[in-house]
């Protein structure tokens, strides 16, 4: 059973890192097309004062638990955290050069900001089991 558990969860990692690609690749904004008809328009799904990076905050620190739990058992733990700040990183400066798009320090700090609440969070869970 927790194989299963496991593998549903590896899964839904590595679906939910081909959605990131996709999202963070495309010329425009693939989720402002599908709710408002617009490329060129964000969605702000909570109001609050950093605006649509607060989406990347909450994907990142989303897809951040998910890396975390599925590598807990391996040596190689901290090669999932310096892999997701990189690809966030990566994926943030390739802005610079899609079309549509723009780099913005905000997002960037939110990416890593997800990840590193990712991390503490899931340290702190994992010290309170014991």
């Amino acid at each position: 059973m927790k194989n299963t558990i496991f593998l549903v969860l590896e899964y839904l990692f590595y679906f939910s890192f081909i959605i990131l690609l996709i999202l963070y690749l495309f010329p425009g904004s693939l989720i402002g097309y599908f709710l408002y008809g617009n490329l060129g328009e964000q969605p702000n799904f909570f109001p609050n004062p950093i605006g649509t990076s607060i989406n990347h905050l909450l994907f990142f620190f989303y897809l951040g638990i998910l890396g975390f739990v599925l590598r807990s058992n391996q040596k190689k733990f901290i090669n999932s955290l310096f892999f997701l700040l990189l690809i966030s990183i990566i994926l943030e400066l390739l802005h610079y050069f899609i079309p549509n798009r723009a780099f913005e320090l905000n997002d960037l700090f939110a990416n890593s900001l997800g990840i590193l609440m990712a991390y503490l969070t899931y340290k702190l869970f994992k010290k309170t089991q014991y």
